[in-house]
């Protein structure tokens, strides 16, 4: 093995000479999260109602009359001795502003897609029965939002609320697409590997330089065992393992390598070459 000029590198893999492959972290996978948080807060917000934070004890009292108030309304009455929180400034009652869905049906959808996202990316499901069982999960969920049975489930097991404002779910998708974005762009970029005629470059990290390996006695293994993930996740993504020849071998494995198969065939194919000078 011999180190390489990185500009070589880059002028080969810019005039489609090079085939380079970039390994992603498992956060990639976390994407349905930040859409999910987004189209929840769209949702929560065209649903039209708003939280009121009030004492504990606070009733609730319909058709009262209300001096000012034209006709019978319904009403929260907080307890002896308890007030409504007051604006810092103005001293006046905090109305009611933040926006909230009236069912738990959003929070359930949305905490179900974080809990499937955050076991698949942690424990590896093999085998159809695991995509089978985990989408199973997704539509049951999604089944019972759409038709509203959400609420008389959690009510009739006496389960705590699981409600979200929509800038709650603004917030922290906003947060995790950034972070995601930024994972993706920059920071998953740094370990990757080249692909050039008869010549595999490998760079594991920044300021590290390129190491070149040649392709004699050389195998790329694709893995691609979990099916969620990989599929239906991960844009027909997959595990690359490869094995240099020579009288040190060593392997390399670049997980999450998007559209596996055909940066695959690619590489084989440069492998098979060889640089005429």
């Amino acid at each position: 093995m011999s180190a390489t000029d990185p500009h070589s590198a880059r002028d080969a893999s810019a005039d489609g000479r090079a085939v380079k492959i970039v390994s992603h972290s498992d956060l990639f996978y976390w994407w349905p999260v930040w859409a999910a948080g987004f189209v929840m807060a769209l949702l929560t917000y065209w649903d039209g109602h708003v939280m009121a934070v009030v004492p504990d004890g606070t009733t609730t009292e319909q058709a009262r009359r209300v001096d000012g108030v034209e006709g019978p309304r319904d009403v929260l009455v907080v307890p002896a001795g308890q007030a409504l929180a007051l604006d810092p400034v103005t001293q006046a009652p905090i109305q009611p502003h933040l926006r909230m869905a009236r069912s738990n049906a959003l929070g359930v959808v949305y905490a179900t897609v974080l809990m499937v996202v955050l076991l698949i990316t942690n424990v590896r499901l093999r085998g159809v029965w695991s995509l089978a069982i985990i989408v199973a999960a997704l539509l049951v969920s999604v089944f019972l939002a759409w038709f509203g049975w959400w609420d008389d489930v959690l009510r009739r097991f006496e389960v705590a609320d699981i409600h979200i404002n929509a800038f709650g779910y603004l917030c922290v998708s906003t947060a995790l697409f950034v972070i995601w974005l930024f994972v993706f762009v920059f920071f998953d970029r740094v370990v990757y590997a080249t692909f050039s005629r008869g010549q595999f470059r490998m760079n594991l990290f920044v300021g590290s330089g390129e190491t070149a390996y040649e392709v004699m006695g050389m195998v790329l293994h694709k893995r691609r065992d979990d099916l969620f993930r990989h599929w239906l996740l991960g844009f027909s993504s997959g595990d690359l393992i490869v094995k240099t020849g020579g009288a040190n071998p060593q392997t390399f494995e670049l997980p999450n390598v998007l559209f596996v198969d055909s940066k695959l065939k690619r590489a084989q194919r440069m492998m098979q070459e060889r640089e005429v000078t």
